[in-house]
């Protein structure tokens, strides 16, 4: 019966519209196939990109003067700059170009080429322009604050902030270098090649695009020069394969080598076959509950302090959200430089009364809980119901949809909230901003923050660390600086950070070297091989 069913449900995946032709062989011993859902790719234009997958596809065909790569997605590294000299002072960083790197056009790389590309994005002004305008270049005065010097790219930037902040915007993903010399080539109206590139590569990564068919695979292949080293594999195939149910048949047949978008029980099953593994790896959305302190019941510390104690943290991540989440009790998620993984808050009853009582909190207490009405959302406001009355503070849950909770947020018309936040690059302070800072807390002066949305008036030491910390030069003493932050923020705030998503990838065992950073720019095949 089981045979019947496999083979029905192969029959429909092949008759699935827009999904590649599947063989029945095993997958080729150097080329690594991968199923996943790749339909949310609207541009693969590195100055366009701004989905999760097109994300994952600029990582392998793209780099960057600095970067976080495969062998260590922790630690900002040289990329096509072989090194560089900040002066903090004169809010300048000069960068040195590495001798003898080229595109996959086979064009040298040029300063010219890293200028070109940086003008390009703020230019387009597409979605992920922000980035880098929040340097201080516009389309009018770029040309005065990013310079060549023979093979050296000079560039100032505007704001209070040190040059390892600027470091690591350079390191984001529309930073991406492309051949300047190609894209002129094919420019179309003006379009400084935007159109070609949905279809092209032309970068100097690992990888280099040789098809791409939107909603159907991105076929790559291995780029033999590559400067850090060519790939151990010779391409990469990822197959669009939407349903969960057709990827696992495809994985436990060997037609693929990887599955990506398997549901938890999904991977459970599989967990048990010798000749499959799965593997867990953090993401970078923090989900938090938090307490507006706009009502006065809301606003003592007790309250926080209580309310650390009184998530059912394992009850959650050991059932429903197996998989899904992770324990995580800071702002800035595990797998980023600076984060602070310590977890010391667990499900306490009985010393979260205590807390309150020794307080004089007069319970029950009753507030209103807004939630995002679709799962894990609403399970996990119905635990921490059923959790939060043990020490008398009742929950009144009020579902809602994404854009109605989110409005509510933002009018600050709420009492207590679970949401979740990520960071739009790879910096602390992406965060920090959001969970340690709000020098100004009235009602018109409307910050995306969560420490604004929760009308919560930061104490001016904190609001003095995280500025001192992102004018800070020195990385590691950054670094050093957000896990104190993290610290202090963990202890006392009502904001109570809970869990970090988690993504879970299925492969065969005879892969090995894929890496999975906390964000799909983080995603990288080079280091793969398949023994």
């Amino acid at each position: 019966m089981m045979k019947l069913f496999k083979a029905a449900l192969l029959a429909a995946a092949l008759a699935m519209p827009m999904t590649p032709a599947i063989s029945l062989a095993a997958t080729p011993a150097d080329i690594l196939v991968v199923a996943q859902n790749i339909d949310d790719i609207v541009s693969i234009d590195p100055a366009e990109a701004y989905e999760f997958s097109s994300g994952e596809y600029v990582a392998q065909t793209y780099d960057r003067l600095v970067q976080y790569d495969a062998a260590d997605t922790k630690t900002l590294a040289a990329g096509l700059a072989k090194e560089w000299a900040a002066d903090d002072a004169s809010k300048t960083i000069t960068f040195t170009l590495r001798d003898g790197v080229k595109f996959t056009s086979g064009n040298p790389l040029r300063a010219e080429d890293v200028v070109y590309s940086w003008k390009r994005v703020i230019v387009l002004n597409k979605a992920p322009a922000f980035i880098l305008t929040q340097l201080g270049w516009t389309p009018e005065n770029f040309d005065s604050m990013v310079k060549t010097d023979g093979n050296k790219v000079v560039v100032k930037y505007e704001g209070d902030f040190a040059s390892a902040f600027v470091l690591n915007v350079l390191a984001a993903r529309p930073a991406s270098v492309v051949d300047a010399v190609t894209l002129q080539a094919n420019e179309t109206n003006g379009d400084m090649g935007n159109g070609w590139l949905k279809s092209n590569s032309a970068g100097s990564g690992p990888f280099v695009l040789k098809t791409f068919r939107p909603g159907e695979l991105i076929n790559l292949t291995a780029n033999a020069e590559y400067f850090n080293g060519a790939p151990a594999i010779k391409g990469v195939i990822i197959r669009h394969v939407a349903e969960a149910a057709t990827q696992q048949l495809l994985l436990e047949s060997g037609d693929v080598d990887m599955a990506k978008n398997l549901t938890s029980d999904q991977i459970a099953t599989i967990a048990g076959k010798d000749t499959l593994i799965t593997e867990t790896y953090p993401q970078a959305a923090v989900h938090f509950l938090s307490f507006n302190q706009k009502d006065e019941a809301l606003q003592p510390e007790a309250v926080w302090d209580a309310a650390r104690y009184l998530v059912n943290y394992k009850g959650m991540t050991d059932t429903f959200l197996k998989g899904q989440m992770q324990t995580h009790q800071a702002f800035w998620p595990s797998g980023f430089p600076g984060s602070l993984d310590e977890t010391p808050y667990t499900y306490d009853p009985a010393k979260a009364k205590q807390i309150l009582a020794d307080a004089g909190i007069k319970t029950p207490i009753t507030v209103t809980l807004d939630v995002i009405n679709s799962t894990p959302f609403t399970d996990m406001a119905q635990s921490l119901q059923a959790s939060f009355a043990e020490a008398g503070i009742n929950f009144e849950i009020i579902p809602g949809t994404g854009s109605q909770v989110i409005t509510k947020y933002r009018a600050r018309t709420h009492e207590a909230m679970l949401l979740y936040w990520g960071p739009d690059f790879m910096d602390p302070h992406s965060n920090a901003k959001a969970f340690a800072y709000n020098e100004d807390n009235s009602d018109d002066h409307y910050q995306s923050t969560t420490t604004w949305r929760n009308g919560w008036a930061v104490p001016e030491e904190l609001n003095k660390a995280t500025k001192t910390a992102l004018a800070e030069p020195d990385q590691a003493k950054r670094s050093a600086m957000y896990v104190d932050l993290q610290k202090k923020v963990q202890e006392k705030s009502p904001i109570v950070i809970m869990f970090q998503a988690a993504t879970q990838v299925a492969r065969a065992k005879n892969v090995e070297g894929y890496v999975n950073g906390a964000t799909s720019d983080f995603v990288y095949y080079r280091l793969v091989k398949k023994n």
